[in-house]
C-alpha cells in the first residue's frame, strides 16, 4: 500500500500558466484540481491607510489540490515555490496533508492499492 498526500497551495492566479506547464512536464504526475479562492495576508504583514481598505482587501487567488504518492510530494512542492514566487507578501502558501483513504467514484476500487 502506498502513502499518499494532498498537497495544496495557494498563488496568484497570473502565475497559473508557468505552473500548469511546469507541472505537466513532471514524469508520472498525477493530475490537479484548481479553485478560485479570494482571502488576504496576515493584518501584520502590511499597512492599511483606511477603514475602507481593512474591509475590502479581499485579492483573487487560485487554490491547488494535488493527490500524490508521498515519493512525488516534494519535487511537486519544488515546482510549486518555483513556479509561483514572485518575492512580494501575498504570493500564498503550500502545504501537505496525509490522506487517510482514497477511492475512484467509477468503480470503488481503493487508489492505494490500485498503483
Amino acid at each position: 500500500m502506498r502513502n499518499m498526500v494532498e498537497i495544496r497551495a495557494i498563488f496568484r492566479p497570473n502565475r497559473l500558466p508557468r505552473l500548469r506547464e511546469a507541472l505537466r512536464a513532471m514524469p508520472n504526475f498525477p493530475g490537479v484540481t484548481v479553485f478560485k479562492a479570494e482571502g488576504f495576508t496576515a493584518p501584520a504583514a502590511t499597512s492599511k491607510l483606511s477603514v475602507r481598505e481593512e474591509l475590502t482587501d479581499f485579492s483573487d487567488k487560485l487554490m491547488l489540490c494535488v493527490l500524490a504518492d508521498e515519493d512525488s510530494v516534494e519535487g511537486i512542492r519544488q515546482t510549486i515555490l518555483e513556479h509561483c514566487k514572485t518575492g512580494q507578501v501575498g504570493d500564498g502558501i503550500v502545504w501537505t496533508v496525509p490522506i487517510g483513504s482514497m477511492h475512484r467514484i467509477r468503480n470503488g476500487s481503493d487508489m492505494q492499492q490500485d498503483a
